[in-house]
This record gives C-alpha cells, structure tokens and sequence, in this order.
C-alpha cells in the first residue's frame, strides 16, 4: 500500500514501516558483524603499518559497540537480529579476508575496500536515522547518529591516510624488487 503525500499513516502502514526499519536495522547488525570480521582479518596482516594497524584495531573496538548499541534498539523494537544475516555477513567477509592473503598489495586495495564500505555504512545510517525519526523513534535515532559520526570519522581517517599508506606500500615494494635483483 503506497501512502500519498497528503494522506495520513493508517495503522497498517506504521506497522510495515515499523518491519522496515527492523529489517534495516538487523541488515545494520549483520554489516557491522562483517566489518568486524573484515577488520580483524586485515589488521592482523598489518605489520608494516603500524598506525594503520592501531586505527583498524580502535574501528574493531567501535564496530563491536555499534553491534551491541544496534541490538539493543532491536530489543527496544521489540525484536532482535537475524543469525542468518549475520552469519551471511561473517561469511562474506571471511572470503574478502582470504582473497586479500595472495594479493601483493593487499593494504592499498584493503585502504580503498574500507574506504568504500564506511561510505556504505554512512548511506545505511543517515537512512535509518530518518526512517526512525519518520516514526517518531528518536532514541533510534541519536543511536544511528553517533554510531554515523564513527564511521564518518573513520572514513576521514582513512581518506587523510590513503596517500601514505600508498606511499609505504610503493617504497616497501620498490626495495623488495632491488633486493631480488641482488
């Protein structure tokens, strides 16, 4: 049932926009269980870069947070998240990590997959915010935000960082390739 600009949310409406945003929610719950298994994955591969390491290590700290602050509007919601998204989710990135183990320049493309999933989970959380403020859910809300100001700082960081890491990565590959021609 589509609503009219002008017409008024009957209850049926406020029930299935309430399922949308549970499900966006739990769809929130299980990307963040990605991410954290995303993030552990590449921070163990990290050695060489140090500060690096130590930023994707404090985001595993957030990411974990954000999983528990998302379960706790579902319960608030009266609902939870799905075991299957999450599992789905862990999976995925289980795959991502293991592709990344034969890639010589893991840490650029690495930089550059987080670099886009942070933007993918801003999207996911500027919606949700309006999509819980739509329905009068404000402490879903605030939730999203601040939950959306961590990954947008991460996202910065890692833009501010991007030309360094490459630079590391360049300069570390460079004398690998003068040492094997030794």
């Amino acid at each position: 049932m589509a609503i009219s600009p002008t017409s008024q949310p009957n209850e049926e409406t406020m029930t299935d926009r309430n399922e949308v945003i549970n499900q966006w929610l739990r769809d929130a719950h299980a990307m963040e269980k990605q991410a954290e298994k995303m993030l552990t994955a590449q921070a163990e591969r990290l050695e060489h870069y140090p500060e690096l390491r130590e930023r994707i290590r404090q985001h595993i700290e957030e990411t974990r947070s954000q999983s528990d602050q998302l379960s706790r509007c579902l319960e608030a919601r009266g609902t939870s998240a799905s075991g299957m998204k999450d599992v789905l989710g862990q999976m995925t990135a289980m795959f991502q990590g293991l592709g990344g183990i034969f890639a010589s320049d893991e840490v650029v493309k690495g930089a550059l997959a987080g670099y886009v999933f942070e933007h993918m989970e801003i999207a996911s959380y500027r919606i949700l915010i309006e999509a819980a403020r739509s329905e009068g859910d404000e402490a879903t809300a605030q939730t999203c935000e601040a939950i959306c100001r961590e990954e947008e700082a991460m996202a910065a960081w890692l833009a501010e960082h991007m030309p360094e890491v490459t630079r590391t990565y360049l300069s570390r590959e460079a004398a690998e390739l003068e040492e094997a021609k030794r």
